[in-house]
C-alpha cells in the first residue's frame, strides 16, 4: 500500500518553520513536532549537523522523547537499543524466527506462545537488510530535510482536529488498528512502511520509557499531509471550528449551537 498521490498535495521543499509555527496556533501542542529519518549507512547519520549519540542504552522511545520533549537531534544505531523489539520496528534488527515467535513476550503480555507469535505477526515493520542508523530531529532545525516521517503528540481534541483538516478537501477515510503493547508499530512503524497518516494509542513502555503522557496520542505521517492538514484546519477554523473546543454545556438546548457548527453559512 502507497501514499495516494491524489489525496496528498506533494511539495518538494518545506517552510518547517511555517509549519510548525501553524500547527501551534492552530493546535496549541505541548511538544515539538519531529521528524525521523532511516540512514542506510552510519556515516551518512554522522553527518548530520550537531547530532547527539547516546551514552547510555536506551529504547527507541527514548530516542523519540529526546526529539520531541528536550529539542535533541539524536542518531542511533541497533548497539544504542536495549532489544530487538526496538530495532525491529525500524528495521535495524532482523525479524527472524526469534523474534517472529516472540517468546519472552508469553505469560507477561499474552496468555500463550501462539498469542505472541500472532502479535509479532500483527505488527507494522521496515522490512530488515537495508537500513543501519536512525535519527530524529525538531523539525525546525530543518537537519532531516526533508524526514522520512513527522510525528507529533496532542490531545485527542488536538488529534480530532487534525484529522478533520485532513479530511477537509479530497475526504477519505481513515482505519487504524491496535497492535496493543509495542505500539510504536501504529505509529512510526506503519508511517515508515506503508506512507500514510498513522495514528496510535502510545503504550505501556511509550509512557514508562517515553515520558507519554495519559492523555496524549501519537501521529506519525509523511511530511507531505502536513501542508494539506494545515489548509484543512485553517478552513474549519475561519467556520469556527477551533481549537480549544469550547464546552456547549450538557443541560443546554443544543439547537442554536448545532446551527452554527453543522449548517452551512449564507453567502
Amino acid at each position: 500500500m502507497g501514499t495516494d498521490i491524489d489525496y496528498c498535495k506533494m511539495t518538494s521543499t518545506f517552510d518547517w518553520q511555517g509549519i510548525v509555527d501553524s500547527l501551534n496556533r492552530l493546535l496549541r501542542l505541548r511538544t515539538n513536532p519531529f521528524g525521523m529519518k532511516l540512514f542506510e549507512t552510519v556515516e551518512e547519520m554522522d553527518a548530520i549537523p550537531r547530532i547527539r549519540r547516546p551514552e547510555s542504552i536506551h529504547t527507541t522511545d527514548q530516542i523519540v522523547a529526546q526529539g520531541a520533549r528536550l529539542g535533541w537531534t539524536v542518531g542511533i544505531t541497533r548497539a544504542d537499543l536495549v532489544g530487538d523489539q526496538c530495532g525491529a520496528v525500524i528495521g535495524l534488527h532482523p525479524q527472524d524466527d526469534e523474534w517472529k515467535a516472540g517468546k519472552r513476550y508469553a505469560g507477561v503480555w499474552y496468555a500463550t506462545p501462539a498469542d505472541a507469535a500472532n502479535h509479532q505477526a500483527a505488527m507494522h515493520v521496515v522490512p530488515s537488510g537495508k537500513y543501519r542508523a536512525m535519527a530524529v530531529s525538531p523539525l525546525t532545525s530543518g537537519r532531516l530535510d526533508p524526514p522520512d516521517i513527522c510525528l507529533f503528540y496532542a490531545t485527542p481534541g488536538q488529534m480530532i482536529l487534525f484529522i478533520n483538516g485532513l479530511q477537509w478537501a479530497g475526504y477519505k477515510n481513515f482505519d487504524w488498528g491496535v497492535v496493543g503493547e509495542s505500539s510504536c508499530a501504529d505509529s512510526w512503524g506503519r508511517a515508515l512502511k506503508i506512507r500514510t497518516p498513522s495514528l496510535s494509542l502510545p503504550c505501556f513502555a511509550e509512557r514508562r520509557y517515553g515520558g507519554v503522557l495519559d492523555d496524549e496520542l501519537l501521529m506519525a505521517l509523511p511530511p507531505e499531509y502536513l501542508p494539506k492538514a494545515i489548509e484543512g484546519l485553517e478552513a474549519l477554523a475561519k467556520n469556527g471550528l477551533r481549537y480549544p473546543i469550547p464546552q456547549y454545556g450538557i443541560q443546554q438546548d443544543a439547537r442554536a449551537g448545532l446551527g452554527v457548527s453543522y449548517a452551512k453559512k449564507p453567502n
